[in-house]
């Protein structure tokens, strides 16, 4: 662990508590919209975050994948809330919570997730040791990150879909909150996947 490591892992838990926030005012999923004091997560999440990679990093001394995991884990914790975020911006703008519209949505929501997840992954999580790569490498690991991801997205926009569409909202929750709950249903399918995809595909040591 170095001190690029602290200073991602604040980063991006930071980027996390905004989306967070971002999904709170949306006004669509009224239990999170109810939390009192959640803006105190702009500096409790970017404190948890280093703590956590902190904590991975003494267990990867005996485990290497274990602070790999646990920053593709917190990696996957934003991309999840951009997600989300944007998700919900769109339900709010438009109203939207079903049928084609949705899919479009996340559809579309997932794309920006997965050029996030991108960036983060290659320069980050399992880029530390890469060597300097030349124009036809960088365009066969986009390629590979694509296929990867491809597949991932229909898993993802699939599940979300799926639940969406066929499971009347469950717990309680609102209409305009369970595309919230179909959209985790559909990362924690797609999560393992990538992790292998990326780990032992595109991002191969």
């Amino acid at each position: 662990m170095n001190k690029n490591d602290l200073f991602f892992s604040a980063v991006a838990g930071l980027l996390a508590a905004v989306f967070l926030l971002t999904i709170k005012y949306s006004g669509n999923i009224i239990p999170i919209h109810d939390i009192p004091y959640l803006e105190a997560t702009l500096l409790l999440f970017p404190a948890l975050a280093v703590l956590g990679i902190r904590i991975a990093a003494i267990f990867g001394q005996q485990f290497s994948v274990l602070f790999q995991a646990a920053k593709f884990l917190l990696v996957g914790v934003l991309n999840t809330l951009v997600d989300l975020g944007i998700l919900n911006i769109l339900i709010a703008a438009s109203g939207i919570t079903a049928g084609i519209g949705f899919s479009i949505f996340k559809g579309f929501s997932f794309l920006i997730a997965v050029g996030n997840s991108y960036l983060w992954n290659k320069y980050w999580t399992f880029g530390e040791k890469k060597s300097k790569q030349d124009f036809i490498a960088q365009g066969k690991e986009f390629t590979q990150f694509l296929i990867v991801s491809g597949i991932g997205f229909f898993l993802n926009v699939g599940t979300a879909s799926a639940v969406v569409n066929f499971i009347s909202p469950q717990f309680g929750l609102s209409v305009r909150a369970w595309p919230t709950v179909g959209a985790l249903a559909g990362t924690l399918v797609v999560m393992t996947w990538n992790f292998l995809g990326y780990k032992f595909v595109v991002f191969k040591r």
